[in-house]
């Protein structure tokens, strides 16, 4: 298949899922989130393929969602903004359903919607480069999959998302269970596939039910139901708007993504 967002390739049993719009950090849009089901799509139903890898060309992981076209598509009501939740959820949680194992890969910024879409992934390596954030509270915005909870459990999710922290390195979210494995700066992918290749030389009919099993687990302790619930929190935000956002909107949109940017960061300071 033809991507315009996405590079995909195979190797020793193992699909590789290379996000690819380096030059601005990967940000996702549109186009990446309906590719991403395409490929992931195509990757569960090759019998060949045991394990996938998610990880990102150039300078980062991903920086989030694309806030040019955030800004442009003009989403207004609860009810635009809610399906929106639910098509950006969709394309993230597959890679939680997928019946294949899933790994992120992570290097350079790993921010807001990319952070959300490395932790659907059922594990994650990363590299000590590695620079996670979720910024959204600042926005006056919310997690579109908010898996956070589940991962590192609720008191160390709310310090990350209540204050909006944009720099937890690779150090610290080792230690707080985000990360499988911490390795060194631009062997990241190497350690992710050397982890797939073993994931590929266990039996894959067992593999497949004792992923299953353990998301079951997960689901009978509320975590389907926590992130549905979350989806409607989030269009309420998102509908609600207020004076921060509607501010950084209007900078963004007169003067430039840098000085929102900036903006936001001296409110930060002043607060």
């Amino acid at each position: 298949m033809d991507y315009e967002t996405l590079l995909v390739t195979r190797q020793d049993r193992v699909g590789l899922i290379g996000l690819n719009r380096p030059a601005i950090r990967n940000a996702i849009n549109t186009v990446m989130l309906a590719e991403l089901t395409r490929a992931l799509a195509a990757l569960n139903a090759d019998p060949e393929i045991r394990a996938v890898i998610l990880h990102g060309h150039g300078p980062a992981f991903c920086s989030g969602f694309d806030m040019k076209q955030s800004l442009e598509r003009k989403t207004e009501g609860i009810g635009p903004w809610r399906t929106r939740y639910e098509e950006n959820f969709a394309a993230m949680i597959q890679f939680w359903d997928s019946p294949k194992p899933t790994i992120s890969a992570l290097h350079g910024y790993c921010i807001a919607g990319g952070f959300e879409l490395a932790l659907a992934c059922d594990m994650s390596i990363a590299g000590e480069d590695t620079v996670f954030g979720m910024p959204e509270a600042k926005f006056g915005s919310a997690s579109v999959c908010l898996m956070l909870p589940w991962i590192v459990g609720p008191r160390v999710a709310k310090e990350i998302i209540l204050a909006g922290l944009e720099r937890l390195d690779a150090k610290r979210a080792g230690e707080i269970g985000l990360l499988n494995r911490v390795v060194p700066a631009g062997t990241h992918l190497d350690a992710a596939l050397t982890l797939a290749q073993e994931i590929a030389a266990c039996a894959p009919g067992a593999v497949r039910l004792l992923k299953r099993s353990i998301n079951r687990s997960m689901d009978a302790m509320g975590m389907r139901n926590a992130l549905l619930a979350a989806l409607e929190t989030g269009g309420m935000i998102e509908a609600e708007g207020g004076p921060e956002r509607a501010e950084f909107s209007r900078i963004r949109r007169e003067e430039g993504l840098k000085a929102a940017i900036a903006w936001r960061n001296a409110q930060s300071r002043a607060g």
